[in-house]
C-alpha cells in the first residue's frame, strides 16, 4: 500500500511502498486513513533535523494528526466496531517498570525519555492507507464530526495545557465564576494567545467557550485570512505589526494567561515580561535551533517571584486531553461551525503530499485525504 515516508540516510521524502498493516495482538485493531493533518512538525522532520524511524526500517512513516475508520477488530476488542470513527493519539509509554508516569498511562510525562511517537519518534505514522493500532490508544469520535475530526490532535495540546493550568490557579482565588457544569471558569480573566496557526486558533476557541476574555496576537498585518478567522467567533485579532509589546497592555489590560503557540523565542520572552500579577504562562512551541538570543532576564525573574507567576510548557497529551478535545470539539461546532470548517483550508490527495511538506507553507491547516 502506499504511504508517505522521510529516508534520514538518503534524506528523501515521498511516496513509499508500505507493507499492509496485520492485527499484532487481540486487542488490536486494523484502521483505513482518512484524513491526516500536516504540521509544523512534520515538516521539520522533513529538513532531518529530527525524526527517527523504527529500528528494523530505513524509513519513517510521518502523520501523527490523524482520524479513520474501524476496518476489523482483534477478539479482544471491547468498544469499537467496524465503521466507528477514531482518533489516535501519538506518544506510546517506554518500557522502563520504574517509569510511574508510563506505568500510569501518562506517558506524555514519561521520566525515561524512551517513549516512541507514531509519526515521529521510532514509530511509523498514520500517513498510510491502513495502520493497525492497540484499542487502549484510539479514540472514539461520532459521525458528526467526520469533517473535522482531523483537529483533534492538535486540540489536544490546548487541553493538556488547560487540564494543569486550573489546578496550578486554584493556589489563589484566581476563579470568580462557575460555568453550566459547576467547573471553573474564566470570566473577568484575560487570555493572550501568540499565535494564529492551528495550535494558536484552535487554543482561542478553547480560551473563549471556558470564559476567558480573549485575545489574539500575531504578527501578520490584519486583515488576513488567519484574522478574519479568529475574529469569527469573537476573538479581537492583535498585529505586532502595529501594536508593540509595550502597547498590549493598553488593549488587553492585565494578562492572566498567555499560552504561547507561536515556537518563536524572541517574541515569547517579550511577552513573557509583561505576563500580568499572578498570571500562568504556558509554552507549548519548540524553536528550531538558533543563535541565543537576548532575554530581559532581570525583569522576568523579578516578576516571576514578585508577582507570583507560573511558567510551564506542555507536550503531547494523555488520553483524558484527547476525550477533552472530542468534546470540545463538538461545543466548537454547535458554536462556530463554519469558523471551525474554515479551519482546515484544503484537502489534497496522497500526490500532493511531497510539496505540501517541502515547499512553502501556505494556508492553515492542509490535510491528506485517503477518503477521496
Amino acid at each position: 500500500m502506499q504511504a508517505v515516508g522521510a529516508i534520514p540516510k538518503k534524506k528523501e521524502v515521498g511516496i513509499i511502498d508500505h507493507p499492509m498493516p496485520t492485527l499484532e495482538s487481540d486487542d488490536h485493531l486494523i484502521i483505513k486513513s482518512l484524513d491526516v493533518g500536516i504540521c509544523g512538525t512534520d515538516r521539520e522532520i522533513c529538513t532531518f533535523v529530527y525524526g527517527d524511524p523504527p529500528k528494523e526500517s530505513d524509513y519513517l512513516v510521518l502523520g501523527h494528526e490523524s482520524m479513520g475508520e474501524v476496518q476489523e477488530v482483534g477478539s479482544a476488542v471491547q468498544h469499537l466496531k467496524p465503521g466507528d470513527l477514531v482518533v489516535p493519539s501519538v506518544r506510546r509509554p517506554c518500557v522502563n517498570d520504574h517509569c510511574a508516569p508510563c506505568q500510569a498511562d501518562l506517558q506524555d510525562f514519561c521520566s525515561t525519555g524512551h517513549f516512541v511517537e507514531r509519526g515521529i519518534k521510532m514509530s511509523h505514522g498514520f500517513m498510510t492507507e491502513y495502520y493497525s493500532e492497540q484499542e487502549k490508544f484510539l479514540n472514539f469520535v461520532p459521525t458528526s464530526l467526520r469533517d473535522v475530526a482531523v483537529l483533534v490532535e492538535p486540540l489536544t495540546i490546548v487541553e493538556k495545557a488547560m487540564s494543569q493550568v486550573w489546578p496550578t490557579q486554584s493556589r489563589l482565588p484566581w476563579v470568580k465564576h462557575k460555568n453550566a457544569n459547576g467547573g471553573p471558569s474564566g470570566k473577568g480573566l484575560n487570555a493572550v494567545v501568540l499565535g494564529a496557526g492551528p495550535v494558536g486558533i484552535l487554543g482561542a476557541m478553547k480560551l473563549k467557550a471556558e470564559g476567558f476574555n480573549t485575545f489574539v496576537y500575531s504578527r501578520s498585518k490584519a486583515p488576513n485570512p488567519k484574522s478574519e478567522l479568529v475574529e469569527s467567533f469573537g476573538v479581537p485579532y492583535i498585529s505586532a505589526l502595529d501594536t508593540p509589546i509595550e502597547g498590549l497592555l493598553d488593549q488587553v489590560g492585565n494578562i492572566d494567561l498567555v499560552y504561547e503557540a507561536v515556537g518563536v523565542s524572541t517574541i515569547a520572552y517579550q511577552v513573557l515580561s509583561i505576563l500580568g500579577l499572578n498570571g500562568i504562562y504556558v509554552f507549548t512551541g519548540i524553536p528550531a535551533p538558533k543563535p541565543p538570543i537576548e532575554v530581559n532576564a532581570d525583569t522576568i525573574m523579578r516578576n516571576v517571584v514578585l508577582k507570583n507567576q507560573v511558567v510551564l510548557g506542555t507536550v503531547n497529551a494523555d488520553q483524558s486531553s484527547f476525550i477533552s478535545a472530542i468534546k470540545d470539539l463538538d461545543v466548537f461546532m454547535q458554536r462556530w461551525p463554519e469558523s471551525l470548517k474554515a479551519l482546515i483550508t484544503k484537502r489534497f490527495s496522497i500526490e500532493d503530499s511531497q510539496s505540501l511538506l517541502l515547499d512553502k507553507a501556505s494556508g492553515i491547516k492542509n490535510v491528506i485525504s485517503f477518503d477521496a
